[in-house]
């Protein structure tokens, strides 16, 4: 799960060698209207060797992102060249290339966010999230407890040396950020909820969320108090009890927050959502609420934010995301969003 943009990776012509065929995907378009290609192919790239080339044949970036594109494969270096084209909106270039390159899959099912309400599409913004934390919290755990056992050694299986891991300070400096990132996102997402969804669900039935509004207000204080933890761990002397003892506590309450939220999302995602459909909001109702929902989470669909929800989500769930997002209104922002991570 997850997306690796921002890391360095080795070009093409240190890992292959040149007498081997070479894959160039040109995509015909301006730079803005070919973005959300251009965040596909990311992923691709990480399984297959691709070079992607922007041939702007329409004088400038004002290209709709509705109007026909036209993406090119094409296979060099082989003794039989190949070029294979096709045509048509993002959707349809993304379903090619999907075909043409296999792994990761981008897209599960084919989606037409021409044919979604957006009802659904705010429902599915929220679970997408949903997703995103879960996974961060998965993955915090998982490094705590390994800071816990290895006892700030940086060996890993059969005694090697992995480079990617430092000290036992270092890895909980790392870890501290990264938490501080996730903070962020399950606030502003909580803020969502309670500024957008709740109202919502409370004008049709007063005490629908009475529930989740309470669950809300008993997190906030575990999770600024995890980030104290962390804080006291840093400052404890790495070989000594106290420090064993400090990261013993945090990992608990660190897994403790993981099974409030894993069994909260499911609540909300099993008594709570499924009521939107029911509210009975009119077309321009919904569309300010989708709209809204992007706009109260502005920090999260800032650059590193952005990246670091687009991170916790498989491909074909993050390609989903951005679907959902170019259904705003607001399309300057929606292409600046999806600028913002190439």
């Amino acid at each position: 799960m997850g997306i690796c943009f921002g890391k360095r990776k080795k070009s093409t012509a240190e890992i292959v060698p040149q007498n081997q065929p070479t894959t160039t995907i040109r995509l015909y378009g301006s730079p803005r209207s070919t973005a959300y290609i251009r965040v596909a192919l990311k992923y691709k790239a990480a399984a297959v060797s691709l070079r992607c080339v922007v041939d702007d044949t329409c004088g400038g970036d004002d290209h709709n992102a509705n109007e026909n594109l036209v993406v090119a494969v094409e296979v060099a270096g082989s003794s039989s060249p190949q070029t294979e084209r096709v045509s048509g909106p993002p959707s349809t270039l993304l379903q090619f290339i999907d075909t043409r390159f296999p792994h990761p899959p981008l897209l599960l099912q084919i989606r037409s966010p021409e044919t979604t309400s957006l009802v659904a599409a705010v429902v599915k913004l929220t679970e997408l999230q949903h997703r995103s934390v879960t996974w961060h919290l998965e993955r915090l755990v998982r490094w705590a407890t390994d800071l816990l056992t290895r006892q700030n050694k940086r060996g890993g299986r059969g005694g090697e040396i992995d480079p990617t891991v430092g000290t036992a300070r270092m890895e909980v400096r790392k870890l501290g950020r990264s938490y501080t990132q996730l903070l962020e996102l399950m606030l502003e997402h909580a803020q969502m909820e309670e500024r957008l969804l709740f109202p919502i669900f409370n004008f049709a039935d007063p005490m629908i969320c009475k529930a989740a509004n309470e669950e809300h207000a008993r997190d906030l204080p575990i999770m600024n108090g995890i980030k104290e933890d962390i804080k006291s761990i840093e400052v404890i002397d790495n070989g000594s009890p106290a420090y064993q003892e400090a990261l013993s506590n945090f990992s608990k309450r660190l897994k403790s927050l993981q099974e409030r939220y894993r069994q909260h999302f499911l609540e909300e995602e099993r008594e709570l959502l499924p009521y939107m459909e029911a509210a009975e909001l009119n077309k321009e109702q919904q569309q300010r609420l989708l709209d809204q929902c992007v706009d109260v989470m502005q920090e999260t669909h800032s650059h590193n934010l952005f990246i670091f929800l687009l991170q916790g989500l498989l491909p074909h769930e993050a390609m989903h995301y951005l679907d959902l997002i170019s259904m705003c209104s607001n399309k300057e922002r929606t292409a600046s969003m999806l600028q913002m991570i190439i």
